[in-house]
């Protein structure tokens, strides 16, 4: 019921955020259902292992709570929340010691295509070759890539979220795909 009355009325980010500073946890709550699909499947493009993304989609989620304070109204609170996500994300591919075959092969989709398990193989690896070539990136680039792709998020949504101008956003990420593509050239020859 909470969560239908606040987002039927169409009431804004900052309301919402206000509220729950004003001691009103459902709120919250409402904001977590809301919004968990999003940053799991985020943080699972950026990480490869659900596990991992439930992990770090709950632990963005923790942090916004404490950090509502900071939220500026700029963007929607999904953006913010989303380059939350995001940046722990790449802080815990960072962090993660290099995985083994074994843990690679766990991270095969398994529901699909079985009848060709090395088409599979492939897929999942070309995944994990780009997520580590984004990871890769310099800051500019990597986060306003992971926010446009993995994020989701339009161009003017990463412009609100990172305080960026719109054509800065558009240059980063023009430059950050023409870096992504170099080092994944560069990687398949070598």
């Amino acid at each position: 019921m909470v969560a239908s009355a606040w987002h039927d009325l169409g009431v804004d980010d900052r309301a919402i955020v206000q509220a729950v500073l004003n001691g009103d946890r459902d709120v919250f709550r409402v904001v977590v259902d809301r919004e968990q699909r999003r940053l799991f499947r985020v943080c699972l493009r950026i990480l490869g292992r659900a596990t991992d993304a439930e992990d770090v989609a709950q632990e963005s989620f923790v942090i916004a709570y404490r950090s509502l304070r900071s939220f500026r109204g700029d963007g929607s609170l999904a953006a913010w929340l989303t380059r939350i996500a995001t940046r722990q994300a790449f802080r815990h591919l960072a962090a993660r010691h290099t995985a083994s075959d074994l843990d690679e092969a766990a991270t095969i989709p398994m529901g699909r295509a079985l009848s060709d398990p090395l088409a599979q193989a492939l897929a999942s690896e070309r995944q994990r070759a780009v997520r580590l070539a984004v990871a890769a990136l310099p800051k500019p680039y990597r986060e306003v890539v992971a926010l446009r792709f993995f994020g989701e998020l339009s161009l003017e949504e990463v412009a609100r979220v990172t305080g960026r101008p719109i054509n800065t956003v558009k240059t980063h990420v023009r430059r950050g795909l023409d870096r992504l593509r170099q080092d994944m050239v560069a990687e398949a020859v070598a």
